[in-house]
């Protein structure tokens, strides 16, 4: 039995030293951009992979299930892949504890007004701001899945006013929950920071576009940590330079690398990160998909399993 590793992941070899611990029967292969090397098809049981090409798992006649190596699938989705094989969602401890401190540090960030602290140093200007209460801060989390929930309890336990928006309804302690189409203006009215960690689907793709935009308080924040088909960028650059926005954290792109020539480069509102908000490390990753393949060998489904429906 064999799991193939498609990926260009600068990790391969940890990822290999990691499950030949947990596994040490099971024969690691790692992809080639031809996939023409992976020895006998028939071998492959599982694939581990990040954004293969259409179709490049149709010839493993014995695949039972493909691994996301993130927490999102949307790279997976809709690129002809075997029917009635699962696919399953990187649900990683390490994923979620460095969502939280992308997400704590750019709220904590923008409540405290650091980047104005910043442009008086710059300027050799001494003056103070008037610090907000957390309690006063309405934070709204788009998304409340693994991560958005996590993001949002961190948040809460500092004492913000926390928020969350999800398309079916959610009870969650000590959140403000609002859902679907109908609870997302008012979910909007109230956010002053706007944290995304939706799934992107066909239903959440541009999201964040003129129409949501200008139903946020004037002043309000934008973080984007999901997707960058969540947002329409010229929206976007229009609510920030119309100064409805104040300020916009992009870590995720239509296109990435981000080109150079792209507006969000050299906008003064907006901060840009390359894709880094939660990195997988395979030091936790590997041993989560590990447990999934001991649950397929002993007749349990592995979890959690992509909705096809849903996309999430």
């Amino acid at each position: 039995m064999a799991l193939l590793f498609s990926s260009k992941s600068d990790d391969v070899d940890r990822w290999r030293d990691i499950l030949a611990r947990e596994l040490p029967d099971l024969d690691f292969r790692q992809w080639t951009p031809a996939l023409d090397d992976v020895g006998d098809p028939a071998d492959i049981e599982y694939v581990l992979a990040w954004g293969p090409k259409p179709g490049a798992f149709m010839g493993f006649p014995n695949l039972k299930c493909i691994f996301s190596l993130g927490a999102g699938v949307d790279h997976l989705i809709g690129r002809d892949l075997p029917p009635n094989v699962p696919v399953v969602r990187l649900m990683d401890p390490g994923l979620t504890r460095g969502m939280r401190e992308y997400v704590l540090y750019w709220v904590l960030h923008h409540h405290r007004r650091f980047a104005d602290y910043a442009e008086g140093q710059n300027k050799n200007r001494w003056q103070q701001y008037g610090q907000a209460d957390t309690r006063t801060r309405r934070i709204g989390i788009l998304g409340l899945g693994v991560l958005g929930l996590d993001a949002a309890a961190k948040l809460a336990a500092l004492e913000f006013d926390v928020a969350g928006w999800s398309r079916s309804p959610k009870e969650v302690d000590g959140i403000t929950t609002f859902h679907g189409k109908d609870g997302l203006t008012d979910f909007l009215c109230r956010t002053e920071i706007l944290v995304c960690l939706l799934p992107l689907t066909p239903d959440t793709a541009g999201i964040i576009n003129t129409e949501t935009l200008s139903q946020l308080p004037s002043g309000a924040v934008v973080i984007n940590a999901a997707r960058g088909g969540h947002v329409v960028d010229d929206d976007l650059i229009r609510a920030l330079d119309s100064g409805h926005v104040s300020a916009a954290v992009l870590d995720v792109f239509h296109t990435e690398p981000l080109p150079p020539e792209h507006p969000f480069w050299d906008h003064p509102k907006v901060t840009v990160t390359p894709h880094i908000a939660s990195l997988t490390m395979p030091e936790t990753a590997a041993l989560v998909v590990a447990d999934n393949i001991r649950r397929i060998r002993t007749g349990q489904p592995p979890e959690p399993i992509v909705d096809p429906e849903t996309g999430y």
